[in-house]
């Protein structure tokens, strides 16, 4: 796995590679705004997990994750905060990301 000294240089390294969509969380999925697809936790993997803290502020810490969902033929990426935010999610959801 690469190290990367901030998250925009993670973020530009993985839309090289065709991590080109960006996906956010639901409930029991994770959604994806450029094919308008909503998928489940056994149609996606998280790949690669990146985790960046803010120099001066604790609440600037955040993870970026690499995924890919073979049922649906794309690759993507999550930006969540550290510690993922999952109040709602489902538990299947929430153990993809841990």
């Amino acid at each position: 796995m690469k190290i990367y000294a901030t998250m925009l240089d993670a973020l530009n390294d993985l839309r090289e590679r065709g991590y080109v969509y960006d996906f956010n969380l639901r409930q029991d999925c994770i959604y994806c705004h450029g094919n308008d697809s909503a998928i489940k936790p056994g149609e996606f993997h998280v790949v690669e997990t990146y985790r960046f803290e803010g120099m001066s502020d604790p609440d600037d810490n955040s993870v970026v994750y690499a995924i890919e969902s073979p049922a649906y033929g794309i690759k993507g990426v999550l930006i969540n905060a550290y510690g993922i935010y999952f109040d709602e999610a489902s538990s299947e959801l929430v153990k993809k990301f841990v």
